[in-house]
């Protein structure tokens, strides 16, 4: 069975930092992309970051780069998403997602983050 378990969230306030957590089970890690996507209410799902599976080339949303670095360690089958400067407008619902060269994705249930202060 494949899990995708993120942790991390919170609430912080206006210029702080989080790390999200997100722990992959079920698959073979190294075979996949990692993405992390948010949702807020009233609005759409937003890609905010991904890392390829083979050269760990990083992909920012411009309302995120240069305060989140994404990376993968795949010896703990794990993704992070360190997130720095945090504004109110990153309050969401952040979700993992690994997708392979070829075959189904996989969604995690997600975690909070609140800014506010």
């Amino acid at each position: 069975e494949v899990q995708l378990v993120e942790s991390g969230g919170g609430l912080v306030q206006p210029g702080g930092s989080l790390r999200l957590s997100c722990a992959v089970s079920g698959l073979i890690f190294d075979d996949y992309d990692i993405g992390w996507f948010r949702q807020s209410p009233g609005k759409g799902r937003e890609g905010v970051s991904a890392i390829t599976r083979d050269n760990g080339a990083t992909y920012y949303a411009n309302s995120v780069k240069g305060r989140f670095t994404i990376s993968r360690d795949n010896a703990k089958n794990t993704a992070y998403l360190q997130m720095s400067s945090l504004k109110p407008e990153d309050t969401a619902h952040y979700v993992c997602n690994v997708v392979p060269y070829d075959g189904p994705s996989y969604w995690g249930q997600g975690t909070q983050v609140t800014v506010s202060s």
